[in-house]
């Protein structure tokens, strides 16, 4: 059977179907199982809740934004390879979408307001990033993914020790980023400029910060 030929259309809509599944319906997840599930439920205190809960929904805006990076460089990828890779991770990391909102609602808190801006500007990012060549869009996953597991050690430190259900999604986010980044190395991901990684830190930092309180 001849395999179909997405023209750059069809590419459209199937990236403004991930916008919505992502920012207001069920992404497609792998199925793979919660790591919260498998870890113990501890009384928390009001504090420890109410931390957690903002750390998880920064954890949840990130992965609205690594979605929409994704989709804006499978978007203007020009190797269909390195489209199929950008769209593979894309839907890996949308477990760590659901975990996240779960964990969020879990501990009585809401997601972040903003999510959509969150989505609509790393969508343009990845588009840039995209269309500036492969070797580069591949390198912006992986220093991305780097930067993401910085991001991830952070909140393991200021989470609760007693909260092992957040604490459990995140080792496995952790896992989970540190393959993409490596995968996306091993492929030809160029090392970017300095410059270019303090932009990207100073940004997410902006949003972090933010989507912590919003």
């Amino acid at each position: 059977m001849k395999a179909r030929h997405y023209t750059p259309f069809d590419h459209l809509i199937m990236n403004l179907d991930q916008a919505v599944r992502t920012l207001a319906g069920k992404p497609l997840v792998s199925g793979r199982p919660d790591p919260a599930d498998e870890a113990d439920e501890t009384p928390l205190s009001e504090a420890e809740k109410g931390e957690s809960a903002r750390l998880m929904r920064v954890n949840h805006a990130g992965e609205v934004a690594a979605q929409a990076l994704y989709q804006g460089q499978a978007l203007t990828a020009r190797l269909e390879s390195v489209r199929g890779r950008m769209e593979q991770a894309a839907q890996e990391e949308n477990d760590h979408l659901e975990w996240c909102e779960r964990r969020v609602k879990a501990l009585g808190s809401h997601l972040s307001y903003l999510n959509p801006l969150w989505y609509l500007g790393s969508f343009a990012v990845g588009a840039v990033a995209g269309a500036m060549g492969d070797k580069w869009s591949l390198g912006f996953v992986a220093e991305t993914e780097k930067q993401v597991i910085a991001h991830l050690d952070e909140h393991l430190h200021n989470i609760s020790e007693s909260d092992s259900k957040s604490r459990a999604v995140l080792e496995q986010m952790k896992i989970d980023e540190a393959h993409h980044g490596a995968v996306a190395k091993a492929a030809g991901g160029a090392e970017l400029p300095a410059p270019v990684k303090q932009l990207m830190r100073l940004t997410s930092r902006v949003m972090t910060r933010t989507a912590y309180w919003l």
